[in-house]
């Protein structure tokens, strides 16, 4: 494994050093630089300290596990690979992501998943631990975002204005949602046994990652949210 002292350097240097670096790699001292990973394959890495915005951005299949918080748009555009932040992440995180796992143990900021998109086999999915801020799935067109609530039971699981102008994707909300507003254009329901078999795979990879039991995980109430068939913003877009 290379380790790379982050502090001093900013994103272009570590960015170079990852690239000549072992297929394992750890950044150590970060401490907010940019673009970390960026558009990065064949790399496994692991960052103590607080990567800057866009970590993971056009991500192309490489795994970045973050032991800390994380800031704004993480896997912005990204595309294959994997994302596991131990903590908080801030706004947009999954930015017009078309692919790969984005998976949070805390919570998320605002607008987390917006312009989320998928393609054939391409189909990007999102877990969130905690709770996640207005406009989760703002404009999403393909992929799964789902959020869990964990440690904030007194608490909403996602803020204001949830799924406003969603025409695509899927998204499950560990929760009844009965304080939760939902826009005409989408369906929220309880979730079925069919919806749960869909979830449990995806439950299952993210409680490897974290050490959690996905049986304990799936076994309350969640809502499947979908947009309607005569959603007006699908003609707008050719994800679907």
């Amino acid at each position: 494994m290379t380790r790379i002292e982050a502090n001093g350097l900013d994103h272009k240097a570590l960015n170079e050093a990852l690239r000549a670096g072992e297929r394992e790699c750890a950044l150590v001292g970060c401490g907010g630089q940019r673009f970390l990973g960026a558009g990065m394959a064949d790399k496994e890495i692991t960052i103590d300290g607080v990567p800057g915005n866009a970590l993971g951005a056009y991500l192309n299949g490489a795994r970045i596990t973050v032991r800390g918080n994380a800031q704004d748009a993480v896997g912005d555009t990204m595309n294959e690979g994997l994302i596991a932040v131990f903590g908080n992440i801030g706004d947009a995180a999954g930015y017009a992501m078309r692919g790969g796992r984005i998976y949070v143990k805390g919570d998320a900021g605002y607008r987390a998943g917006i312009h989320m998109k998928e393609y054939h086999e391409k189909k990007p999915v999102m877990v969130i631990g905690g709770s996640a801020g207005s406009f989760l799935g703002e404009y999403q067109a393909g992929g799964v975002i789902v959020v869990l609530g964990l440690g904030g039971e007194t608490k909403r699981i996602v803020g204001n204005f949830p799924c406003t102008g969603m025409h695509g994707g899927k998204m499950f909300l560990r929760s009844d949602c009965k304080d939760v507003r939902f826009p005409k254009q989408v369906t929220a329901r309880p979730a079925v046994a069919q919806d749960l078999t869909e979830l449990r795979p995806i439950l299952e990879d993210y409680c490897k990652v974290f050490g959690y039991d996905p049986d304990k995980m799936i076994d309350v109430p969640f809502t499947v949210i979908v947009p309607d068939t005569a959603n007006p913003y699908q003609q707008m877009y050719v994800a679907n």
